[in-house]
């Protein structure tokens, strides 16, 4: 299990972080993302080492990367206080996602170091790496993205249930199953909200097949693997037959980095790409031939303003969906 899992944790690390600070589109970010690489391939290399110092050291890099992230937060939260309710979610929901690896590495030093920590034993702290750089990191950023995409309550309960779900499972790791079953529950009903959404919404959005292809595998891959997540928590709760860790780091695991996160990371960014036609069948007699909608002063200002919607593609798809 462990190499499966190194390998997971890696392409949080090299592939999913970095990516997804591109798709937060948010300028403060521009030059922790660009020196991510320092850190992550440090911390990459030290999860095929011996538990030992120079493993500790290489995590530690990435440990060092991962809070100069998290100090960018809160001060882009106390910068959004006045915005809307929605982007007040949308923010909430990016916080998690920028303190989200700080814990990963946190319990990547320790682990590595061979040390417990809060009284965790080694194996609980190496799943707990993948575990918030996944359910924390990648999903709270595709909930935000989808909560400024669907301005309305299902977008918000998405965007809010995704950060008080993880905080639940992090909080019922010390306090106990039960509580860790609420988190689990929680996140599942967010994370399903947000593959509705993504199915409904904005996979019907782009004219790209294989944009389309990717939301649609991403979402139907989201609903399967909170399945497995929520039979495990149930079980550890109650005591009643339930999935391995073996078993579920080879299903639950393997989907959300590759059929969830890593699938909806790609198709944010062709959706950012690459400009949107509509049909002309359904253009406006007045509308311009370029196939981009009217200029709206209002919207505009949004997306100066927000930078995760940025481009042509992502204006229509928010004027569409309001």
């Amino acid at each position: 299990m462990s190499v499966l899992v190194d390998l997971i944790v890696m392409l949080g690390m090299l592939v999913v972080v970095p990516a997804g600070l591109r798709l937060a589109g948010a300028p403060e970010l521009d030059r922790i993302r660009r020196l991510w690489p320092l850190f992550a391939v440090p911390g990459a290399v030290a999860l095929w080492l011996p538990r030992g110092g120079p493993a500790t050291i290489l995590a530690g890099c990435y440990a060092l990367g991962a809070v100069l992230l998290a100090l960018h937060a809160p001060p882009r939260l106390l910068r959004k206080v006045r915005a809307s309710a929605a982007h007040r979610t949308a923010e909430i929901a990016l916080f998690t996602a920028l303190v989200a690896p700080s814990v990963a590495a946190t319990a990547l030093v320790a682990e590595r170091s061979g040390h417990a920590l809060f009284g965790f034993g080694l194996g609980t702290l190496a799943l707990t790496v993948p575990h918030f750089h996944f359910a924390g990191f990648a999903a709270a950023l595709i909930a935000g993205l989808v909560c400024r995409v669907a301005d309305g309550p299902a977008g918000r309960f998405a965007a809010s249930s995704v950060p008080l779900g993880t905080l639940l499972v992090l909080i019922g790791y010390f306090i106990g199953d039960w509580t860790e079953l609420a988190g689990a529950v929680v996140l599942t009903a967010g994370m399903w909200t947000v593959a509705l959404l993504t199915w409904r919404t904005i996979r019907g959005s782009s004219r790209d097949r294989t944009t389309r292809m990717l939301f649609a595998v991403s979402s139907a891959v989201l609903v399967a693997t909170m399945v497995l997540a929520l039979s495990w928590a149930l079980g550890e709760a109650t005591g009643l037959p339930h999935p391995t860790l073996t078993w579920m780091a080879a299903t639950h695991g393997l989907g959300n980095a590759l059929g969830f996160a890593l699938w909806s990371v790609l198709a944010w960014r062709r959706l950012q790409d690459r400009p949107e036609q509509a049909p002309p069948e359904q253009a406006p007699p007045d509308r311009p031939r370029t196939g981009r909608p009217p200029a709206d002063p209002a919207l505009t200002t949004s997306v100066r303003t927000d930078p995760p919607l940025t481009g042509p593609a992502l204006t229509g798809l928010k004027d569409r969906t309001s």
